[in-house]
């Protein structure tokens, strides 16, 4: 594995590939992700110390961000009427995972220009493994057969450098990033700035805040993750978060009088007959995705389509049927091509695992020796789970030691709103309404939680037209009302 090459090589890599040199500089892509999108970047420091200022040579390490900027909708030469920049999750996700809802954005910020930029370890910009993750690699910018060893042997044999794709590193960068576009705009009177995240970028926009104020009107959190010292919450309990939303879909089918009639017994009993019958019949399973019913129905509640049809998938799967197993993967399918595919897409499993581990992960210090026979008996009586426990146990990585930001909260925020599905199997509806509550008992400034009723992860993707309604009053300084799919 090749790391990080010094500051003017990596200006003319950067240049060779269409990207810029030249701090927040946009000229048109290079590339045709997005027609009429310009690109450009900043170079920022490998490391930076606890002013923000670059440690050591500022050229040794140094690394780039892409940013993607989408000007407004609007006729020639007419100014925008404001900014949004939108901070994928993951983490390990790049602003990729924005451009096809860009329809949902216009309408949502009518007259706004969008920049997108890919955090550090992600997407164009600078990567952990440079060589395995780059655009010509076998695998392009995902790990493909011998780069997964490759890449991983080089970031362990480098420990320290785990601490360079920090969460409050990727803070900094956030934060150099809007103050230098802000500053690069040298209007008399500029428009209004807005700062969007989503999942995990909810948690990399709260660490930025922590930073100090940034140049913003106001902040929009999509699916607000938990308070980070919360136990009932982190990574390692997320068979649990996926559960609890699982038994709320099949008791609403309980609920549902055609549901209900359709199944003829609890949706729950069902289910559990329906388990029995698929563990003690290797054909059966062979047939299910992962060969994990209870990964695969856990998985369907991030699709409201198919979290829909899932009481009928259970109907027939205790009757022998296979169509409506056929149906329910063409839906996950279809749902996750509309998030489109770009060379930027594939996530950095690395990132993810360093990140994950170091941060979000709370089962070292509170099951030290925790084993997979240990998950294995806590999620024997769960019906819905997630694969994720079983893979942060794995780790394969180093990790970072924990800063001075870890589990606090800003002491200053913009008006903030807070966009959370009641069905979130990701980050559960009570733990954004604990981050929600612990904001708002710091006094750090204004936050309003609008609820959308029945919707699972990510509002602008599952949710638009509640999206697209909350965005609008937000801008325009009105109370945000409740929504529902």
């Amino acid at each position: 594995m090749t790391f990080l090459p010094r500051l003017p090589l990596l200006a003319t890599l950067l240049l060779g590939a269409g990207l810029h040199a030249e701090p927040m500089l946009f000229t048109p892509c290079a590339d045709t992700a997005l027609p009429g999108s310009q690109c450009s970047g900043l170079n920022v420091p490998g490391s930076y110390d606890a002013q923000g200022g670059a440690v050591g040579d500022a050229d040794a390490g140094a690394m780039h961000l892409f940013v993607r900027k989408i000007p407004a909708d609007l006729p020639a030469g007419q100014a925008p009427k404001g900014s949004l920049w939108l901070v994928a999750g993951g983490p390990g996700e790049s602003g990729a995972s924005f451009y096809s809802l860009l329809p949902t954005l216009r309408r949502s910020f009518p007259g706004f220009e969008f920049l997108i930029p890919d955090h550090r370890g992600t997407g164009n910009s600078s990567r952990l493994c440079r060589v395995e993750e780059s655009a010509q690699s076998p695998g392009g910018r995902a790990l493909a057969g011998a780069e997964w060893s490759s890449c991983f042997a080089g970031i362990n044999a480098m420990p320290a450098y785990a601490a360079q794709f920090s969460i409050t590193t990727a803070a900094r960068d956030l934060k150099a990033l809007i103050e230098g576009e802000r500053t690069a705009t040298r209007q008399l009177r500029q428009p209004p700035v807005y700062l969007y995240g989503v999942s995990y970028g909810t948690q990399l926009v709260l660490r930025t805040l922590q930073l100090g104020p940034l140049p913003v009107q106001g902040v929009i959190l999509d699916s607000l993750v938990p308070p980070q010292t919360d136990p009932r919450w982190d990574l390692s309990q997320r068979s649990q978060v996926v559960n609890a939303v699982g038994m709320q879909v099949l008791a609403q089918c309980d609920a549902d009088p055609a549901c209900h009639a359709a199944l003829g017994e609890p949706a729950a009993t069902l289910y559990r007959r329906v388990l029995d019958k698929v563990q003690a019949d290797p054909a059966l399973l062979a047939g299910i995705p992962g060969k994990n019913l209870k990964n695969f129905l856990g998985g369907m509640l991030d699709v409201p389509a198919a979290r829909a049809r899932m009481p009928y998938l259970l109907r027939e799967l205790d009757q022998g049927g296979e169509a409506e197993l056929a149906a329910v993967r063409a839906t996950l399918a279809e749902a996750a091509a509309s998030l489109g595919s770009y060379p930027q897409s594939p996530p950095s499993i690395p990132l993810v695992s360093i990140i994950s581990n170091a941060e979000n992960n709370l089962q070292p210090s509170l099951r030290p020796g925790w084993s997979a026979a240990d998950i294995e008996r806590k999620e024997a009586g769960l019906l819905f789970t997630s694969p994720l426990p079983r893979i942060l146990l794995g780790g394969g990585l180093p990790t970072y030691p924990r800063d001075a930001y870890f589990g606090q909260l800003p002491a200053h925020l913009p008006p903030t709103l807070v966009l959370q599905g009641t069905l979130d199997p990701k980050t559960p509806y009570a733990g954004a309404q604990a981050q929600v509550q612990a904001l708002i008992q710091s006094k750090s400034g204004k936050v309003a939680l609008a609820s959308v009723r029945n919707a699972p992860h990510f509002i602008l993707w599952t949710a638009p037209a509640c999206f697209e309604q909350a965005s609008q009053r937000f801008i325009a300084g009105k109370r945000v009302r409740d929504c529902g799919l």
